[in-house]
Formats: C-alpha cells, structure tokens, sequence
C-alpha cells in the first residue's frame, strides 16, 4: 500500500548536517570539531568493547595483554580517551581486529 507523503511536512524536515550546525556550530568550527572528536571515540570504544566481550574477556585481561592498566581499558571504552593511533593499533591487535590502511 502506497503512503502520500505530506509536502508540507517534508519541508519542514530539517537534515542532519542541519540539526548539527544548530547544536554545534557549521563543520570546521571549534565547537563541532570537538563533537567530531568526541563522537569518533565514542565509535571506536565501540568496537573494541564490542570485539572485547565478543571474545569474552575482561578489561583486566585486555589490560595485561597490552600492559596498560584496566582503568585505561576502562576509559578507553567509555571514549573518554584522547587515544593515538599505536595505542589503538596495539589495542585493536590484541583484540584480533585487522586493520586495513590501503586506499584507492
């Protein structure tokens, strides 16, 4: 069954690129490059948790692997870590994850 769609309403939809230059400011903003940031390790805590628990194993465990202490593992997935790529290679390794950084 086929839907009409509202034109009216449709107009007043507003994009993402949008809603982001309303909450923090257009792209290359201070204010937006740090959501950028802060969004961006919130991704890849994500999938080091994800692979971490996918594993089951603990933060401890992560920890000893790559000499680091569970507090770091710890706030590493809460993205609250400013992490260097070598830091996110190490970790990412211990986790069995492949890193592929060719390009086209």
């Amino acid at each position: 069954m086929a839907r009409n769609l509202d034109p009216d309403k449709i107009a007043k939809l507003h994009s993402y690129d949008d809603l982001l230059n309303e909450k923090y400011g257009k792209q290359g903003t201070a204010t937006r490059s740090a959501f950028e940031e802060k969004a961006l390790a919130h991704y890849y805590a994500e999938i080091l948790r994800d692979r971490r628990k996918e594993l089951k194993m603990t933060q401890r465990q992560l920890a000893d692997c790559v000499g680091k202490k569970r507090s770091y593992i710890a706030n590493v997935e809460r993205g609250c870590v400013d992490m260097q790529i070598s830091s996110f290679t190490v970790l990412a390794q211990a986790l069995g994850i492949r890193l592929d950084f060719s390009y086209a």
